[in-house]
């Protein structure tokens, strides 16, 4: 009953959208941690790829991992959020379409940049193959357990079927993040990962100090005419005589 009464849209997707800015910071600190692991991990900036049995699957990348799910998602949701809202942006004051794109694009880059550093298949597979024996479990009938019975052995039966889906999804999984571990292996270059920070930085500055968008998208200022009347609040905020 909570559940159906709770307003997603309200409580949740619209303070989302509102942050939007403050979540490109947030990715600018992820890439830029990423940028400074892969440089330590490869023992060299320029260095394009490392061979896969050199990776240590340290504590710290587990972390990282684990942080670049979570903000992956975050921002996503803030992207699409404020597409569809056109939620105002805190402290810009205006919704943004460019802050939307780059909060959807980078937020799913940094869902799946971890996707070359963890046997994604494999958990995948697992989830679906424990997943279909509990259904299997649950709503089979008794009268057919006990008709399988004299057969076979009911737990066995589901050892067997746990096995069977759990092969065909890893292959299929396999097969279908092949393109994604190709994109993973490229984002997970440090240069790569210094640009997108740069990237996040800048567009969070112009939004937060400039009060102006680094690209305007829709029916807004050109970007001379938004920077332009952004740097005029700003030093009309401090005082100082244009």
């Amino acid at each position: 009953m909570l559940v159906q009464q709770f307003d997603y849209t309200e409580n949740l997707f619209r303070p989302f959208a509102a942050w939007g800015a403050f979540f490109l910071l947030l990715l600018g600190v992820i890439w830029i941690i990423n940028a400074a692991y892969e440089w330590k991990a490869r023992g060299s900036f320029r260095k394009r790829e490392m061979e896969e049995w050199d990776r240590k699957i340290t504590t710290f990348l587990k972390v990282l991992t684990y942080l670049s799910f979570v903000v992956g998602a975050i921002c996503i949701i803030s992207g699409v959020a404020e597409l569809i809202l056109k939620e105002p942006l805190s402290v810009y004051g205006d919704s943004d379409i460019f802050t939307a794109i780059l909060l959807i694009v980078f937020g799913v880059a940094t869902f799946f940049k971890p996707i070359n550093d963890i046997p994604i298949g494999s958990i995948i597979a697992l989830i679906a193959a424990s997943s279909v024996v509990i259904l299997i479990a649950l709503l089979i009938p008794p009268d057919v357990v006990e008709f399988l019975g004299n057969y076979i052995d009911p737990k066995w039966l589901l050892i067997i079927i746990f096995i069977i889906v759990f092969i065909i999804v890893a292959v299929i999984a396999k097969m279908a993040i092949d393109v994604f571990i190709i994109i993973s292996k490229a984002l997970s270059w440090p240069p790569i990962a210094i640009i997108f920070a740069i990237f996040c930085f800048v567009q969070a500055f112009f939004l937060l100090v400039l009060k102006a968008t680094l690209i305007p998208i829709g029916p807004q200022e050109t970007l001379l005419e938004s920077l332009f009347k952004s740097l005029e609040s700003f030093f009309k905020s401090l005082g100082l005589p244009i």
